[in-house]
């Protein structure tokens, strides 16, 4: 009998079978989502292999997704550096949550109202600038706690640093898509990626001897900041 589309990219065959999922999925979904969508068994053949033989593939999308980090984060200080990913993380939780609807132009639109809203209030002037889309409003509400201190401790930075790492994210989530050549969330891939525990700490989400190079709608493998 034929085997079944692919479930999680509903393009390909399904060749593969996932213990996670519990379906046949394709190669190419097995070794780009490994880790980052599926929640993979340590038994698992596939994802033992990936452990025991890292091809190129990996070596290739660390340096692109380097080459397109670097220019970001230059030039931040220790403590805007440690905000920027501590809000990555936050988005990354949020949009991994599925209480929201999430993609880059929503990280995009979220973080420009956001950086919009404290250069106004650096100028003395108290106004909120309304994100576009009500899924980047809701993203916004739960950031603002974060950057805010609203717990009772404060802010946790500078308003000029707050606009400094949003416009930062703003610009990843703008240029992820055509720079990392990926879909509508290539920069949330990227952030997946980031926060994939070195080789050290875990497993790592590469992809399994034999799988086939990655497409452009594809997730990539892990990152190792720099």
């Amino acid at each position: 009998m034929a085997s079944r589309t692919c479930p999680l990219c509903e393009k390909r065959r399904g060749k593969r079978s996932c213990p996670a999922i519990g379906a046949q999925i394709c190669a190419a979904c097995c070794g780009s989502k490994r880790l980052i969508e599926i929640q993979c068994p340590s038994d698992c053949s596939y994802l033992v292999s990936a452990q025991t033989h890292p091809p190129a593939v990996v070596q290739r999308q660390q340096e692109r997704d380097t080459r397109f980090l670097l220019p970001i984060i230059s030039g931040l200080g220790q403590r805007q550096y440690q905000l920027f990913f501590l809000v990555q993380a936050t988005l990354h939780r949020l949009a991994q949550s599925g209480e929201f609807s999430v993609d880059d132009g929503v990280i995009r639109d979220t973080a420009q109202s956001l950086a919009s809203t404290y250069e106004t209030a650096s100028k003395g002037i108290i106004y909120e600038h309304r994100a576009t889309t009500l899924p980047a409003e809701q993203l916004a509400r739960e950031l603002k706690p974060l950057l805010e201190g609203q717990d009772g401790r404060g802010p946790v930075a500078r308003e000029s640093d707050l606009v400094e790492i949003l416009r930062r994210i703003e610009r990843a989530a703008s240029e992820a898509k055509t720079v990392l050549e990926g879909g509508d969330r290539a920069y949330l891939d990227l952030v997946g990626r980031l926060l994939l525990p070195s080789p050290g700490q875990g497993a790592s989400a590469t992809p399994a001897e034999g799988d086939p190079a990655p497409s452009a709608d594809d997730d990539r493998p892990s990152l190792i900041i720099p």
